[in-house]
């Protein structure tokens, strides 16, 4: 710690310092390195270091938040972070990220290059200060969306309650019963906890819905549908349905993907699915390992001190997949922890990732139940976003109800919802299930292949990922789906319009 200017301390000073286990800054400091280095975030992007990757560098005075948004914003461009380095010591943060795109390839589209540098070059102002007050996770985005929500042309509603077979299906046609049209929406199901988030607009007007009665009618109904599920453990009183805003994406305007899947590991935290389904104590036998489907793989995740410079050290050992870094950081800072260091590296399918924290009041992690905490919450982290099991994928042309009749199909057949991620396109709606046996047993895909044979009609692909479970989110074992689907829409919806 030798880059920043050291004072002469009283003894009452030295021990807050001692205390806090925090060097002591000169209040000017922060101005003087900005005045050195210059008050932009400096991005560079370098094809020539590395052969197989682009190596992007960022380079800024440090705020609180910075690294969650660069992270945010690599992760939005579908960019897989192999490797990262992170230093943001002394008020200055340094970064180094690893970078290809979906296809494994170096970034050698100008207009990708350009995007990363206007869309991480202008984050400096954005991020609150690293020694500012710091709101919860879940406040934060609340208060970002109080700020964004009146320019978003959809309403945001938010829900959160205990899982059970069936229940997206009913939560989709409880929002056709009330005249509301999905425009998007993203659920994930983990250790019998559900977290979705939805846009809806009015049937009638294909506007936002802001009439206070009729909101507090959905959020009524809607619980209703939550409350329907009772356990003697009483986890129905974590039940929530919440109309609100949505964190808006770099102009403020519409709601990005990252932003919408942070709100998920907040709503999924606040629920305590890292505590394993109502009435298990743990996720796991142990609380420093979970088991992996396939033998031999699991995720580690330990914590040790790092006494010299008052850090905590938090290793991560798990298997490669796309956003993992975003999964993980994004839980540390929602959890109100900064990191200071960090190096991130994946070999093969294995990823191996190091983070040097301290709790934003400066404390290190003193106590063996924090640690669990930690441990566990991160477990989670990774595993909400690995669904084993058959991936299904339509395209189709878009109206109020399609997605209510497409659920109760799949419900007909026996398949659980365990992740859906529902996006409107124009006049099309694209949709994508992770589905499961409702009874909890491998997807009979025999039965699958004797319906695709009857027509082909829906734009509908199903991927068999079960062997896979962590594995990146591409094609599998493609299969047409579409006459089962056409055939039993028929049946159950009148309105359906089949695609010509």
């Amino acid at each position: 710690m030798s880059n920043f200017p050291w004072k002469f301390l009283n003894s009452s000073q030295a021990l807050r310092m001692e205390k806090v286990c925090w060097p002591y800054f000169d209040p000017e400091f922060e101005n003087l390195t900005e005045r050195i280095h210059g008050p932009s975030c400096q991005v560079c992007i370098d094809n020539e270091s590395c052969e197989d990757c682009t190596v992007v560098k960022v380079d800024s005075v440090n705020k609180q938040g910075l690294l969650l948004q660069v992270v945010q914003a690599l992760t939005d461009m579908n960019l897989h972070i192999s490797k990262s380095y992170i230093s943001s010591d002394a008020g200055w943060f340094m970064d180094v990220f690893h970078v290809t795109d979906e296809h494994g390839s170096k970034l050698t589209d100008q207009n990708v290059i350009d995007h990363i540098q206007q869309a991480i070059g202008s984050m400096k102002d954005s991020a609150g200060s690293s020694r500012s007050q710091v709101q919860n996770g879940a406040e934060a985005a609340e208060a970002t969306a109080a700020g964004s929500d009146t320019s978003t042309e959809h309403t945001a509603i938010e829900l959160t309650g205990t899982d059970r077979p069936g229940l997206f299906s009913e939560i989709s046609a409880a929002l056709t019963d009330l005249g509301c049209n999905v425009v998007e929406a993203h659920a994930w199901s983990h250790n019998e906890r559900l977290a979705c988030v939805a846009l809806i607009s009015d049937e009638s007007t294909d506007s936002r819905i802001d009439d206070p009665g009729r909101l507090a009618t959905i959020e009524d109904h809607l619980s209703t549908v939550l409350a329907a599920t009772t356990n003697s453990s009483g986890a129905n009183e974590e039940q929530g349905v919440k109309t609100a805003g949505l964190p808006g994406g770099g102009d403020g305007a519409t709601p990005t993907t990252t932003n919408v899947e942070r709100r998920l590991h907040q709503l999924m935290l606040a629920g305590r699915d890292f505590d394993g389904p109502p009435g298990n104590s743990s996720l796991s036998s142990s609380p420093y390992s979970t088991e992996g489907e396939e033998e031999g793989k699991k995720t580690v995740v330990t914590i040790e001190r790092c006494d010299e410079k008052g850090y905590s050290v938090v290793t991560v050992e798990t298997r490669d997949r796309p956003k993992l870094m975003f999964d993980t950081v994004c839980t540390l800072t929602d959890m109100q922890y900064v990191i200071f260091h960090a190096s991130i590296s994946s070999h093969g399918d294995s990823a191996f990732q190091e983070y040097y924290i301290r709790h934003v009041d400066g404390y290190a992690l003193n106590t063996e139940s924090e640690k669990k905490r930690v441990i566990k919450c991160l477990e989670a982290a990774i595993e909400r976003r690995v669904c084993e099991g058959v991936r299904l994928e339509l395209c189709a042309n878009n109206r109020v109800g399609l997605l209510s009749d497409i659920t109760r199909v799949l419900r007909e057949y026996g398949l659980a919802v365990v992740r859906a991620d529902v996006e409107t396109q124009g006049e099309k709606a694209v949709n994508a299930f992770y589905v499961r046996d409702i009874y909890g047993n491998e997807v009979d895909m025999e039965l699958v292949e004797s319906l695709k044979r009857e027509m082909e009609s829906l734009a509908l692909e199903v991927k068999n990922e079960t062997h896979r479970p962590g594995s990146p989110e591409r094609p599998q074992n493609r299969l047409s789906f579409g006459d089962m689907l056409k055939s039993q829409l028929e049946r159950f919806s009148q309105n359906f319009i089949p695609i010509k």
